[in-house]
């Protein structure tokens, strides 16, 4: 599916329950030209196949580069298959170079610098804009011609994400409000079109700010622990195979809190029970 003028989006039903959705690949650039291609997807043959595919029905152009927004499964599962086919440079943050190395040697994989502009067909580029916290080599693109940010799992389509570090993170969101943009382009979930496109970042920070304020009530009524906190502040009816990610986002809220001064952390302690 065409989204701008320059993106493409492959879109798979993957049934995961922790993106709801279904995850994207992206072509971006002109077919009649060269593009690039962001993430190639989890391991599973179905989804390799498909942006294959997909990359067929586009006329097989030349790929100036294949784009990794991080280190995730999901993301980089795909590369040494497709990397076979397209035989593209492959660029990532500096931190993921090693593991994709050992995917598709050396000589393959070269480092993105901040901000760096990668360029593409139909007199367009793509800024890679790094934004750490959902993981620590997380990168986002963005597409100033037409405003539109590739965010990877920073920002998701139908769904809030997993962190690892909140205060990175809000610092990430607070650095993508800074790009002109009208529309997202997610990892998983659909599209954002404006104008809902041009306000998902700062929902996304509101949604963050408002659950802080959840976590500090839970703490002022006398909860301490991590499960008792994500009961209080997650629908009693959230799905059961979403409790260890729900519980995972109060530790990263924790975290942020112990490290502004916020919350102070009592070590845990351990009891011998007496012999039976």
């Amino acid at each position: 599916m065409q989204v701008t003028p320059h993106t493409y989006v492959m879109h798979i039903d993957d049934d995961s329950p922790h993106h709801p959705g279904g995850s994207n690949n992206y072509f971006v650039g002109d077919p009649g030209e060269a593009m690039v291609l962001v993430d190639t997807g989890d391991q599973q043959r179905e989804w390799t196949r498909s942006i294959l595919a997909y990359y067929e029905q586009l006329g097989r152009p030349p790929i100036a580069a294949i784009l990794l927004t991080h280190s995730h499964q999901d993301h980089i599962g795909g590369l040494d298959r497709i990397y076979d086919v397209i035989q593209a440079p492959v660029r990532c943050h500096p931190k993921l170079v090693k593991k994709l190395t050992s995917m598709v040697g050396p000589e393959a994989v070269t480092p993105l610098k901040s901000r760096e502009m990668v360029k593409t067909g139909g007199g367009v580029a793509l800024q890679a804009v790094f934004t750490p916290g959902h993981e620590v080599d997380h990168v986002a693109f963005h597409l100033p011609e037409e405003r539109v940010l590739f965010t990877g799992d920073c920002v998701l389509g139908a769904s809030s994400t997993t962190v690892r570090d909140l205060t990175s993170y809000m610092k990430s969101l607070h650095l993508l409000t800074t790009y002109p943009h009208d529309t997202i382009c997610p990892g998983h979930g659909p599209v954002a079109l404006p104008p809902r496109g041009g306000e998902l970042v700062r929902w996304y920070m509101h949604h963050r700010e408002e659950r802080e304020e959840q976590i500090l009530a839970a703490l002022a009524q006398g909860a301490t622990g991590v499960k008792e906190i994500a009961h209080k502040v997650y629908p009693r009816n959230l799905k059961k195979g979403l409790w260890a990610s729900a519980e995972r986002n109060v530790v990263t809220h924790l975290e942020k809190l112990v490290q502004e001064g916020r919350v102070t952390q009592t070590p845990s302690h351990y009891v011998l029970q007496p012999a039976s």
